[in-house]
């Protein structure tokens, strides 16, 4: 597809401790005083059991480090001297942080062995089943391929539809249209989308456009003042992308659906559409049966092989009986309206 040809991937290479704060473990620091600038570089996480043991050979020390009811009972098993210097010799390596599960704490010797590596120490209340869960989520998102686009991404029946095309061919207006009629706009002109597991892109507009749009001729237009929050969406799974261009009749467009097109965007494929636009054709009407269409489909009805089958089978009786084709009602009644 030509719009979306050289699209950049961008991919962080590390994210500071501090970002932890804002993940849904609902961290506390207990140690404020150190710094939380330290990066981490791997969203993995790594639970130091075999390195408290004193096996610190395969120790991936640049992880976020977990513990949970087996580290700390461990630790609580041995002397004070032996606890402290188990878990000493954690802290000769560069941690990026510590995170104690299930509202555990270090008591004050090993508290000054984190304080003087320099290692922040967050405590969670949830078990560390669901905090390595979340944490998971959340460095797995932070660390994710993203790239960002150009057109408008809205919320049509609850089918994320990306508008793409040439600049100036009106995938704002359309957009603008589609929300008039009761849909949602994500972003216009900007549109950021992050790839979530292996199949699943998510995209959001940015911190400076959000929500306001350009219409050519008109300005800027806020939607989410315009026409109240029922009117946006911070996010949303993209499912399928329209791309508008010029009518060309030299050029020959798909009349029955049975070939669908895809693009590849961060490695997952994307259903795709392309749609020839000129004046007078209602493309947010259409646009809105090409969300219904999506729709049936993913519920298992496809229209455009429901028709070839019959097609085929009309065929099939007309070989065989030379049946020929017969109005749609058989016996009109009386209309006197």
């Amino acid at each position: 597809m030509s719009s979306l040809k050289n699209i950049q991937s961008i991919q962080k290479s590390n994210i500071p401790v501090d970002i932890l704060l804002q993940s849904p473990v609902k961290l506390i620091q207990i140690n404020p005083s150190i710094n939380t600038n330290k990066p981490i570089i791997d969203k993995n996480i790594h639970r130091p059991q075999l390195a408290l043991a004193g096996f610190v050979q395969l120790f991936t020390h640049n992880r976020v480090q977990v513990f949970g009811n087996t580290e700390m009972y461990y630790l609580k098993s041995l002397s004070s001297s032996e606890s402290r210097k188990a878990f000493s010799t954690l802290c000769t390596f560069e941690i990026p942080c510590i995170i104690l599960t299930n509202n555990h704490e270090f008591d004050e010797a090993l508290m000054e062995e984190a304080n003087k590596a320099h290692i922040p120490v967050f405590r969670t209340h949830y078990e560390t089943t669901k905090a390595i869960y979340l944490l998971t989520e959340f460095l797995d998102d932070q660390f994710a391929e993203q790239a960002t686009l150009h057109g408008s991404f809205v919320d049509v029946y609850g089918v994320g539809v990306l508008l793409i095309g040439r600049s100036g061919i009106g995938k704002s207006e359309i957009a603008l249209d589609l929300v008039e009629r009761g849909h949602r706009l994500v972003a216009d002109d900007i549109v950021m989308f992050t790839k979530k597991r292996e199949s699943i892109l998510m995209g959001t507009g940015t911190t400076l456009v959000k929500h306001f749009m350009e219409i050519r001729g008109l300005g800027i237009i806020d939607v989410e003042k315009m026409f109240g929050i029922r009117a946006i969406r911070f996010q949303k799974r993209l499912e399928i992308i329209v791309e508008l261009e010029e009518w060309d009749k030299d050029k020959e467009y798909t009349r029955t659906g049975l070939d669908e097109y895809t693009s590849p965007i961060l490695g997952v494929d994307i259903a795709t559409v392309k749609l020839p636009i000129f004046a007078g054709k209602n493309i947010t009407v259409i646009t809105e049966v090409i969300a219904l269409n999506y729709l049936s489909k993913t519920y298992g009805y496809n229209a455009a092989h429901e028709f070839a089958h019959k097609l085929q089978q009309q065929i099939k009786n007309r070989s065989q009986s030379k049946h020929k084709d017969s109005r749609l009602i058989t016996y009109f009644q009386s209309d006197e309206e």
